[in-house]
Parts: C-alpha cells; sequence; structure tokens
C-alpha cells in the first residue's frame, strides 16, 4: 500500500491502525517544534491538508480554494470602510462560499426538481472536472459528482469566520497561516465539532502545554470514543440495523421497532464517537475543542434535546440563522417561523433529500410545541415522575424521526414505521434470543448513557487519577475487546456523508 497515495477504498479514519501511527509519527515532529509556534502551525497545516487528501484525493484543491477565497474576502471585508461596500463582500464570499457547497452537494436534488417539474430530462455532469479536463488535460471521471468529504463543516466555520470578521467580534491582525491552520485543523476537518474562530484563534497566540490532566483525559477520551464507535455502533450496525433498514418488510414489526431503537444508539455512539476522539487528538496538540454532545437521550424536550446533539451545529444555527432571522425579538409568530426556517435549514445541511428537509421541518414544529407547552412541562419538570414521562416523550419523538434519517429512501422510512406500528410484543423473546448480542449491547449502550452525569465524571477522573501502569492495563484491555468485535470491513462515520 502506497502510504502517500489517496485509496477511496482506505481512507485515514480514527478506527484505522494506519490512523494510530500517523498520529504518533505527526506527534514526534510536532514535539520537536511544539516552542516554535510558526513552525508548529506550518506543520499541523501541511498534515492536515495530507490527512484531507487521505480522505477526500483531490479536493484538497476544494479546500485550498474555500481557504484563499474566504482569507482574501475579510481582508476587503476588514479594509473596507463604506457599510455598503462591507456587506456586499459579505454576501459575495458567502455565496462564493455556499456556491461550492450547493454545487458538490444539491445538484442532483436541483435537477431532479427541475425534471420533475418541467418534465426535462437533464443529466448532470461534472462540469467542474470536465473543465478541468478540458483546460489541464486531466482525466478526471465526469460522469458523477462525488460529494467532498467535510464539505458542509468546513463551509459553515468560514461563513462564521466571515460574519464575525464583518461585525468586528474577530479583534487584530489574523495572519493567512494562522486561518489556514483553523480552517483545516485535521482532528475536526471533517465530521466536526464546528469550531468558532474566536474560539480556536486565540489559543494560537498561546505558549503549548500538555497538562498530565490533559493527557490522560485525552487517552480517557480517545478509548471512550472508540469505544462508542467500534464495540457499539459499528457492531449493532452491521449485526441488526443495517439489515432490517434495508429490507424492513422481510422482518417482523417488533424487529423494526427494535432497529429503530438500535439506530438511535448507534447514531449517537458514532458521531460522539468521533467527537470524544476529535477532542482529544485536538488535547495532545494543546487545543481545547467545545463539547460537543451532552446525554441527548436524557432530554425531556426537543429543546433540551437540542441543547444537548450536536451543539456547535445547534448554536451555528441560532447564532447565523435564527437571530439574523429576528429570533424571538418580532413577536410569537414570527419567532415560530424562525424556528421553522432555521431547522429546514438544518435538514437540509444533512442531505439533498425530502426526507432531511421533513427531519428538519418536523424537529422546527416539535421546537413551535415547546414554546406553547412550556408552562406546562416546566411544571411537570419539577417532579420525578413528570421528568421520567417528558424523557420518555422526548425519546421517542427523536427516535421516531431517525427513521427518516436511516431510511435510504421515503417508502422505506414509511414501511419501517408502518411494521413497527404492528409490532407483536409477544415475540419480544424470541427475537432477543436471535439477536441478543447487538441488542445487548444497545441496552448496554443506553443505560451507560442514562447514568447520572456525576458518576460518569467519578469514573471518568478515577481512569485519569489512576497510575500508569493501571491505564495501559485498561487500554491494553479495551483494545483487545475492540479488536476481537471490529468488523472486517471498514465503517466510515455517518457524518462523513453529511
Amino acid at each position: 500500500m502506497n502510504i502517500f497515495a489517496y485509496t477511496p477504498n482506505n481512507p485515514l479514519l480514527f478506527t484505522s491502525i494506519y490512523f494510530w501511527i500517523f498520529l504518533l509519527f505527526v506527534l514526534s515532529i510536532f514535539a520537536a517544534v511544539k516552542n516554535n509556534k510558526q513552525a508548529s502551525h506550518i506543520w499541523l497545516l501541511f498534515v492536515s491538508l495530507f490527512f484531507y487528501y487521505k480522505s477526500s484525493g483531490n479536493f484538497v484543491i476544494l479546500l485550498l480554494t474555500t481557504t484563499v477565497l474566504t482569507y482574501l474576502f475579510s481582508l476587503w471585508i476588514e479594509k473596507t470602510n463604506k457599510r455598503s461596500i462591507k456587506k456586499f463582500l459579505l454576501f459575495s464570499a458567502i455565496f462564493l462560499d455556499c456556491a461550492f457547497l450547493l454545487y458538490f452537494k444539491y445538484t442532483y436534488f436541483i435537477i431532479d426538481l427541475i425534471n420533475t417539474g418541467t418534465s426535462s430530462t437533464i443529466i448532470p455532469k461534472d462540469y467542474l472536472c470536465l473543465f478541468a479536463n478540458n483546460t489541464f488535460g486531466t482525466k478526471f471521471s465526469v460522469d458523477k459528482i462525488i460529494l467532498p468529504v467535510g464539505i458542509s463543516f468546513y463551509t459553515f466555520q468560514a461563513v462564521s469566520f466571515l460574519v464575525d470578521r464583518y461585525k468586528n467580534r474577530l479583534h487584530g491582525k489574523i495572519s493567512f497561516l494562522s486561518f489556514a491552520f483553523y480552517l483545516t485543523f485535521f482532528p475536526q476537518l471533517v465530521a466536526g465539532p464546528i469550531v468558532r474562530a474566536d474560539v480556536f484563534l486565540p489559543q494560537t497566540e498561546e505558549k503549548w502545554k500538555l497538562t498530565e490532566f490533559d493527557f490522560s483525559l485525552a487517552i480517557f477520551l480517545i478509548l471512550n470514543g472508540l469505544i462508542k464507535k467500534v464495540f457499539v455502533s459499528d457492531y449493532i450496525s452491521i449485526n441488526f440495523v443495517d439489515r432490517v433498514f434495508t429490507t424492513p418488510d422481510a422482518f417482523t414489526g417488533i424487529e423494526n421497532l427494535l432497529a429503530t431503537y438500535g439506530y438511535t444508539i448507534q447514531i449517537y455512539c458514532d458521531f460522539s464517537g468521533y467527537t470524544d476522539i476529535a477532542i482529544a487528538v485536538s488535547l495532545l496538540f494543546g487545543f481545547h475543542l467545545p463539547m460537543n454532545f451532552n446525554s441527548p437521550y436524557k432530554a425531556l424536550t426537543i429543546s433540551d434535546f437540542w441543547h444537548r446533539w450536536h451543539i456547535s451545529l445547534s448554536t451555528w444555527l441560532r447564532d447565523y440563522i435564527y437571530i439574523p432571522l429576528g429570533g424571538n425579538r418580532k413577536g410569537k409568530i414570527r419567532q415560530y417561523l424562525n424556528l421553522m426556517i432555521t431547522m429546514l435549514v438544518g435538514g437540509f445541511w444533512h442531505g439533498a433529500n425530502i426526507k432531511f428537509v421533513f427531519w428538519g421541518g418536523m424537529h422546527g414544529l416539535l421546537l413551535i410545541v415547546d414554546k406553547l407547552l412550556k408552562p406546562l412541562t416546566d411544571g411537570m419538570s419539577k417532579k420525578i415522575i413528570g421528568k421520567f414521562i417528558l424523557a420518555v416523550i422526548t425519546f421517542h419523538l427523536v427516535n421516531t424521526l431517525w427513521i427518516f434519517f436511516r431510511a435510504d429512501n421515503w417508502n422505506l422510512a414509511i414501511q419501517v414505521i408502518n411494521k413497527a406500528l404492528l409490532s407483536d410484543f409477544s415475540q419480544l423473546g424470541t427475537v432477543f434470543s436471535a439477536y441478543w448480542k447487538p441488542l445487548s449491547v444497545a441496552l448496554f449502550a443506553l443505560t451507560v448513557h442514562i447514568l447520572p452525569k456525576n458518576f460518569k465524571l467519578l469514573y471518568r477522573d478515577k481512569f485519569i487519577s489512576a497510575p500508569l501502569w493501571c491505564k495501559i492495563i485498561t487500554a491494553v484491555l479495551v483494545v483487545f475487546i475492540l479488536v476481537q468485535s471490529k468488523s472486517s470491513a471498514i465503517q466510515p462515520f455517518i457524518y462523513f456523508q453529511f
């Protein structure tokens, strides 16, 4: 295998042994230059671009193009005094950044709408590749538009940087090196969390340090993230969830119902597992990334769920969509409209498909219902039984909507729901006997998830304060379990497709 070449079937994933060898090499060079800010940033920028190349091939050119364009426009915005010109430059820059996202992610969706509405038969081609082939003599395939990994994440970071620069939230001179390092930082580049410039850039000016606590926390988060991804998410996906969602009509109602619960656990462990590792790897380089998950399935309302799930996205949508639309400042009706628009954007961000738009719209509707029922839910949340009822209702609302997220198309989603509604609970024992391993893993993960926060902090801190030999034994034991449960095929992280 050529370690320097891009191989689509072998991307550089956190779950690959090659990634950890790569990380050890990167850390060894970083350790030699860590006290020289410029040298360490140049090294990590180079590494980040190489990491993205290993993840997405020649699309690294697109990442560089976005980086250069965004930075140049930010300079023009900063140097321009006339407000109307500043605003024009801001919208031009956002348009260019989002144009790449729209082209690669939504071309098929848009052309399908045009073909349906006009009875035309437009066949989409990758015109950027066609342009490159005609101009530079390259031989890129033009038959299919491929979605670059992580484009939704780094585009949102670029947009937030532009807006913050326009609104003078970012002070002082920002070099191209600092900005490029911020936008391409490899631990969170392809699946978040979405990091704000005002959180990351000040850290680039600080002297590197890695405390014993941070190092131990990083090891804990890496092990925790790998357990979530490999032992829980991948295992229940391959051995149960994928089978049911592929052909729901071939399975019983109770199997479809349990598969929806399984996917609810799978997507959380998959995405939060990635985030845990991203935060941990960043810590090793001296950077603190924001928390992205806070036990979302313990939420008492949908509003509470969005304060706990994919926090970096929900706060981005709030600050750059909801509040600019007017937030709650222009009356109740306008507030509800703003909520709906924001969640529709959130749904559409996840994918160019009507099922994602529906998913976002339903969450918007449920957020509006939350506002209307707030006096009731606030009262119920003051009692234990009330909290339990609210948590169960919220969990099942989220669980139901995840069906549209997971199903390959609308019809399959409806099939899963129809089958699940006809569940015969007398078959529960038989189904559990057939799938006791993946169902036990899912139940274990859900149990750990709903444990009190203090208990989780307790075993985390026990690991951090444990002697080195104890940490090594724990790590070896975890790796042994992961090797035993790991599938032979590479299982990419779910949010890579977004």
